[in-house]
């Protein structure tokens, strides 16, 4: 029985990474149509460009993930069926729930892969695809490990960090005179965008003149700048890009200031479904696989089977909108597309071996 699930466990992984290069080419051909237009915009060539794509990467295959192992189980489960080893293997012992058991290890693969893909690498590829592309097209300012630099006047200025409210926290600000000597620096705690431009919090000065050095403290003070405020949304993350311990702290940000966390609540707990949802996404290939090797058969039972993996990909972001509309909880909203398809998979595969 081992050599078996290693077997199928092989097949299985194995169409799956194909469909997974597939759904990455067609992506990055779209992505590289989309930032051909940027292309002469400042530094930002076409090897930036194909940097560019190949960073955001992690964050498409994250996406692509449950849809992946669905066609990739079709796939390798309907050759099987073709070939009637399928058959075979039913016919010399192996039952309806060793091979659902062994789906779920497949299963388990891809959700392994997906829980480091949307924790770790694609946050930080894509932040750093973001970085990248803003430093080219946008030569004044530049990105690196602590956070935005930029010059504005005699202003040189670094912003650690930008909440998806368009908080700035950790900023610095070195003001010199005409002469571009250092007369002046601040450093505040947060900064908020206003018209007027930023609002800084704890703002501590260093005065610098020939007797020495002055320091004070505002509370809140107001800093008057000339800065366009698209320039810093390459320090913003949306929360689909965000990893759950990015999400949980800004969640408690939220709170703290009793601001709105339902959409970052439902991405929170979307992430820890999406995992989960790979291996849902294996039960539901087994339950749309031909248990026949008619060819009719075969590619209706594909078509629809890749038709729910592309209702799948989409009814989450649906169940996200439409929650916050009729004020559904988050968990319920997060938690009720998986669910619905695993139940749906558990009924095709009872419906056919009643059979």
């Amino acid at each position: 029985m081992m050599l078996l699930t290693r077997y199928i466990i092989r097949r299985l992984t194995a169409t799956s990474f194909y469909a997974l290069l597939a759904f990455l080419a067609l992506y990055s051909f779209f992505d590289i149509v989309s930032e051909a237009g940027d292309i002469g915009k400042g530094s930002y060539n076409g090897l930036k460009m194909m940097q560019y794509v190949v960073m955001q990467m992690p964050a498409h295959a994250y996406e692509l993930m449950p849809l992946v192992v669905l066609i990739g189980g079709l796939i390798a489960l309907s050759q099987l069926a073709s070939g009637s080893e399928l058959t075979v293997m039913k016919t010399s012992g192996m039952s309806t729930k060793q091979l659902i058991s062994i789906l779920l290890q497949f299963g388990l693969i891809f959700a392994v892969l997906t829980a480091v893909l949307g924790e770790w690498a694609a946050p930080s590829l894509s932040r750093s695809a973001e970085n990248l592309k803003a430093t080219a097209v946008n030569g004044k300012i530049s990105t690196g490990s602590q956070g935005l630099w930029l010059k504005e006047r005699n202003n040189i200025i670094n912003v650690r960090e930008m909440l998806p409210d368009h908080t700035l926290l950790g900023v610095k600000i070195w003001a010199h005179n005409v002469d571009f000597q250092l007369a002046e620096t601040v450093e505040a705690d947060s900064a908020v965008l206003n018209n007027e431009g930023w609002q800084l919090k704890n703002a501590r000065h260093s005065l610098l003149d020939g007797n020495g050095v002055k320091t004070e403290t505002q509370a809140v003070e107001q800093w008057s700048i000339e800065l366009q405020r698209n320039l810093l949304d390459v320090l913003l993350v949306r929360p689909e890009q965000m990893s759950v311990t990015a999400l949980t702290t800004y969640i408690g940000h939220l709170k703290d200031n009793h601001q709105q966390t339902k959409t970052y609540e439902i991405a929170w707990w979307r992430k820890l479904m999406y995992p989960i949802a790979a291996m849902i996404m294996a039960l539901v290939a087994l339950a749309f696989t031909p248990q026949n090797n008619r060819r009719g058969n075969m590619g209706l039972k594909l078509f629809g089977g890749i038709c729910l993996g592309l209702a799948f990909h989409f009814t989450g972001r649906l169940f996200g909108f439409t929650s916050q509309l009729y004020n559904v909880p988050p968990v319920i909203a997060a938690i009720l597309p998986t669910v619905l398809f695993g139940i749906l998979g558990v009924y095709l595969i009872r419906k056919q071996e009643k059979r």
